[in-house]
């Protein structure tokens, strides 16, 4: 087959501006995997990159989505740990949204058997992200406390349940009753619903006026420096993403007062920085699926042509979980 189906982006602005376009299927060169995409996850830096207002702007036009499994159809010179036909997971800069993408060889694993297509491919970036913050970045231990900001999402839910995996005690906060008994039923230990309780507050209740050991923030916002203040000493504050759509700007005495430290996280660099650390932490994640110990929640799939309404859903807060769009 020589023509593919991919969603296209041509000019920055809201989902609604994609098509869904015919194009020749790419040939994959030195170091790449050709792959018949299966699935592609839906992720909230698609909802920024279609709008240019992401941490990199790709050329225009171009394919949005950046985690896929699939089949592998071709290999460039010099790809050896994959064959054409295995069942793979891949990291992208872009282009997961369509029928067949081109992948970097290193960003490039071999698919769980216990996955399914919709399960590998909500798999790689929020859990990654999730595993290298608090891991990599917090070095969260066992016994610690970890408040989990917009823990219902796809981020945020993976967050509550590597927190619970390693053995701290989780805190989800959410915005309704109805997304924290799913955090719940995913290993939070205790809930705040910050649409109705005051979260300061709760979290002094919580804690018995120490703090959160951790805090994990893909949500930037109005929450951001009240969750701050109320960090334990020695704390860190991990910065993940600004789904609230505004950068928060913290006054910096309260690092100082608190002995606390704001820690970035960018996981798509790290990726690619350190493809053998990244592929060490998956390794860890897919070890606990084995065991039970871990759960991927793929509540919705949506066909090419519903791309848009995926990433408005997104942008809504009407996913819980990850979605994920199936090309075929």
């Amino acid at each position: 087959m020589d023509e593919m189906k991919a969603v296209r982006c041509h000019a920055w602005g809201e989902a609604e501006s994609l098509t869904v376009e015919t194009l020749p299927v790419p040939q994959p060169g030195a170091g790449e995997v050709l792959l018949r995409v299966r699935a592609a996850g839906v992720n909230f830096p698609d909802t920024l990159i279609i709008q240019g207002k992401y941490q990199f702007r790709p050329e225009l036009p171009f394919t949005p989505g950046s985690e896929v499994a699939g089949e592998v159809l071709a290999t460039g010179e010099g790809v050896s740990h994959v064959q054409v036909g295995d069942r793979v997971i891949a990291f992208l800069n872009t282009g997961g949204y369509a029928t067949h993408a081109l992948a970097d060889a290193r960003q490039v694993m071999p698919m769980p058997p216990e996955l399914g297509f919709a399960e590998a491919a909500a798999f790689t970036l929020a859990s990654g992200t999730s595993y290298h913050a608090l891991v990599d970045r917090a070095g969260l231990r066992a016994g610690e406390t970890l408040l989990v900001l917009g823990a219902a999402g796809g981020v945020g839910l993976s967050a509550v349940q590597i927190g619970h995996a390693l053995g701290a005690r989780v805190i989800a906060a959410a915005s309704s009753d109805d997304k924290l008994a799913l955090c719940r039923e995913h290993g939070a230990d205790d809930t705040i619903n910050y649409a109705s309780e005051d979260l300061r507050a709760r979290l002094k209740e919580l804690t018995g006026g120490r703090g959160p050991d951790v805090i994990y923030d893909p949500v930037g916002g109005s929450f951001a420096e009240p969750a701050f203040r109320s960090v334990a000493w020695g704390g860190r504050y991990l910065v993940v993403g600004f789904a609230a759509g505004d950068i928060p700007a913290l006054p910096l005495n309260l690092p100082l007062l608190k002995g606390a430290s704001v820690v970035g996280v960018f996981w798509g660099e790290f990726a690619r920085r350190d493809p053998r650390g990244n592929a060490r932490n998956l390794a860890t994640m897919i070890g606990w699926m084995k065991e039970g110990r871990m759960r991927l929640l793929v509540s919705g799939e949506y066909p090419l042509e519903g791309a848009a309404q995926a990433l408005r859903d997104l942008e809504g807060r009407r996913v819980t979980g990850k979605v994920v769009i199936v090309p075929e």
